[in-house]
């Protein structure tokens, strides 16, 4: 059975499965505060690889890539629940609270949380739509954001410095971040929001700094990686396509002998 992935209401996401499911890769638009219910979330990012399990609470930084495994618990189901913090909502709130951030944060990507008692029993007034026995009102639903920042800035008074950041992303330097994320299969457009660029900008960044197409750079990147995985790590293709932006499997093994002019077996 595929994993489900169902919008409760607005900004309320439910996600249950009962297999291990591999994610698609996301972009994060917007901050998010999440409960894993049962089992675990792999999650994969340019710092590397985080695991939340069951009982966890996690705030998800906003504009971040992030590709997820999912693996249900001993009961034999994955649950995870997440609460979107839009910027709508935490403007408002930061204006009615007089709350202003001058300075970045400048902690950790993932903030996990063991639930106190308020956190805990936030996610389990959720429960009732995720069950369909209560219907959330726009109005109900935005309430159900704003307790969910009061308790946060209970829990650690330091993540007011990252949910009312409201600033930009700045112009990052192009060359390390694609080389800690060129793995992530999405399109061009979220690069460039996430280095801080327009569309535009952001391409004629990348043909000063790489001398070609963000397409074709990102091609060639990950057929090097692919190399180095099956001649240096005796790696099988099938084993990291996905992993390194692949799309499906035949196409991997067409353009890396195209590249290189041996087929995976021969080198």
């Amino acid at each position: 059975m595929e994993a489900s992935k169902e919008l409760i209401f607005d900004k309320l996401v439910y996600s249950c499965a009962f297999e291990k499911h591999r994610g698609a890769e996301e972009f994060m638009p917007e901050h998010f505060l999440g409960f894993q219910l049962s089992g675990e979330t792999h999650a994969f990012h340019a710092e590397g690889q985080t695991v939340i399990s069951e009982n966890t609470v996690v705030l998800v930084r906003k504009n971040q890539l992030v590709r997820t495994i999912k693996y249900p618990g001993k009961s034999g189901k994955y649950q995870f629940v997440s609460i979107s913090l839009d910027q709508e909502t935490l403007r408002e709130y930061a204006i009615e609270n007089k709350i202003v951030v001058n300075a970045p944060y400048r902690g950790r990507q993932q903030l996990f949380f063991e639930p106190d008692d308020f956190l805990r029993s936030y996610f389990l007034s959720l429960a009732p739509y995720i069950n369909k026995t209560k219907n959330a009102t726009p109005r109900l639903a935005e309430l159900k954001i704003r307790e969910a920042v009061e308790l946060l800035l209970q829990c650690n008074s330091a993540i007011r410095d990252i949910l009312f950041d409201f600033r930009e992303p700045y112009k990052i330097d192009l060359k390390e971040f694609m080389n800690q994320n060129y793995m992530f299969n999405v399109p061009v457009a979220s690069f460039a929001k996430l280095t801080g660029r327009s569309l535009s900008t952001f391409k004629r960044d990348f043909e000063r700094t790489f001398g070609g197409t963000p397409n074709r750079w990102l091609l060639e990147r990950r057929l090097e990686e692919a190399h180095y995985l099956i001649k240096q790590k005796q790696q099988k293709p099938a084993d990291f396509y996905l992993d390194l932006g692949f799309e499906n499997l035949s196409h991997f093994y067409f353009v890396f002998k195209k590249k290189f002019g041996l087929t995976t077996s021969e080198v």
